[in-house]
């Protein structure tokens, strides 16, 4: 079962829910997909080995064969070709290697170029008493987050529970995240920035059709307009993490709380077993 990780915005505590999740769990497997910025390792502290390279495929300008005729830069809708007066443009990091500048280019004059973009890291060793996390990592630079997330995603092993850190927001590399998903918690905190998030990434989740439900973090921190917006959008409210001291000491500690908390497993487990039940009548009706 794959289980998707995902907050309307940063800081909300979803990376925090899902290693306290994955750890919570037998042989589960833990999906960083916030590629630009990957921390789940700051809490499990294990070393990582290099899978792969990930790599795309930017044009290249052959500028002898190039008439200027425009056609490859009114194709891009991406803007990352601009057709100037006796000068074409290229902007890589606007890329989406397409490939589709090269097939309307009626003069040979596109190539492709190989860059590598990210890379891909699992942990090293075989230690049952950690979920298994694999990590994709943007190259400083470079924004095109998705390939780095869908090449990373390959290594989800359908016969094991992954738990999937979302990147945060609802843009391009949150839907790749997404893609595929069995079930998505929406992580949000009980303020008005937090339910202004929260109502992007519901919208989202229910565009894609993704069973989903709320983990409140911080809960009694806030007001109450998130759960009477759950109450009046019919969202489940899953869980309701508080505003702690002590849980608050240990992630400013890199401790996920589970470990020291130990009737929080048990919670996380029932957490599970919860969406594992809903999941399957849903799939059965």
């Amino acid at each position: 079962m794959k289980i998707a990780i995902a907050s309307g915005k940063g800081g909300t505590g979803k990376t925090t829910v899902a290693v306290n999740l994955a750890l919570s769990l037998q042989d589960a497997q833990l999906i960083d997909c916030d590629v630009e910025e990957p921390n789940c390792n700051l809490f499990l502290n294990r070393e990582l080995d290099q899978l792969t390279e990930v790599s795309s495929m930017i044009p290249e300008i052959v500028e002898e064969n190039c008439t200027y005729c425009k056609k490859c830069s009114d194709f891009c809708r991406f803007n990352a070709i601009a057709t100037i007066p006796n000068k074409i443009l290229t902007f890589p990091t606007l890329c989406h290697s397409c490939g589709g500048c090269i097939m309307v280019c009626p003069e040979g004059a596109i190539q492709e170029h190989e860059i590598v973009t990210g890379i891909i890291r699992k942990t090293s060793g075989d230690d049952k008493k950690s979920p298994e996390l694999y990590e994709g990592l943007l190259d400083i630079g470079q924004t095109m987050a998705s390939p780095v997330i869908s090449e990373l995603k390959k290594n989800i092993d359908p016969g094991k529970t992954s738990i999937i850190d979302a990147p945060p927001g609802t843009a391009c590399p949150v839907l790749t995240t997404l893609e595929d998903v069995d079930y998505c918690i929406l992580v949000t905190e009980p303020t008005p920035f937090g339910l202004h998030d929260l109502k992007l990434a519901v919208e989202v989740v229910r565009t894609l059709e993704i069973p989903h439900g709320i983990i409140i973090n911080r809960s009694g921190s806030g007001d109450n307009s998130v759960e009477e917006f759950c109450m009046n959008e019919n969202v489940e409210i899953l869980m309701k993490i508080p505003h702690d001291t002590k849980i608050a000491q240990l992630y400013s500690e890199g401790i996920p709380f589970v470990q020291e908390m130990g009737h929080w497993k048990e919670k996380f487990i029932q957490l599970y077993s919860s969406i594992q039940d809903r999941y399957s009548r849903e799939i059965e009706t």
